[in-house]
Order: C-alpha cells, then sequence, then structure tokens
C-alpha cells in the first residue's frame, strides 16, 4: 500500500512528463482500480502487455524522481515549516 501512495505522489509530479497514453493506464489501474484483464481488454492488447505498461511507468516515475528530486525536496521543505505551513503547501501542491 505504501508503494502506490508513493507512486501517486510521483505521478502528481511528473504526469506531466508521460505520454497521454501512459497517463490513461496509470490513471485506470491506480485510481479507477481496474484489473489488468479489464485494462487488456480496454486497450486490445493482452493482459501481458498491460503488466509491461505500467511498470515500465512506474519505472519512469522512479527515474524522474531519481534525476529531478522533486518529492525529496518537498520533503525536505516541509520538514523546516510548522504544521499550520505545511498545510498551507500542501493546498498548493
Amino acid at each position: 500500500m505504501e508503494k502506490v501512495f508513493y507512486l501517486n505522489e510521483l505521478y502528481d509530479l511528473y504526469k506531466e512528463l508521460l505520454t497521454s497514453k501512459q497517463q490513461e493506464y496509470f490513471e485506470d489501474y491506480y485510481f479507477d482500480n481496474l484489473s489488468l484483464s479489464e485494462m487488456a481488454e480496454r486497450y486490445q492488447i493482452s493482459r501481458n502487455g498491460v503488466y509491461s505498461q505500467l511498470k515500465l511507468i512506474e519505472k519512469k516515475l522512479e527515474n524522474y524522481e531519481e534525476k529531478l528530486g522533486l518529492r525529496k525536496k518537498r520533503e525536505q521543505i516541509l520538514g523546516l515549516v510548522d504544521e499550520k505551513t505545511q498545510e498551507k503547501i500542501m493546498n498548493i501542491w
């Protein structure tokens, strides 16, 4: 479950760097809770094809974080400010 939250955070930060098709796959799986079978039927590809695409997307998001570090920087900023300011910052993000 922790990995899902982590990936959702990365998606919020980096989704514009993904193709529109990759965004659809990610949102169908992680936001709409579609199964691999449902997605395979929707996109008319194999379940393995869907799985491979999702793994590729996850790897891309993690790579963006490794290179750009926006999530890490956000955590560092939040660690420096008080709770009320954190709430304001989170509402902006």
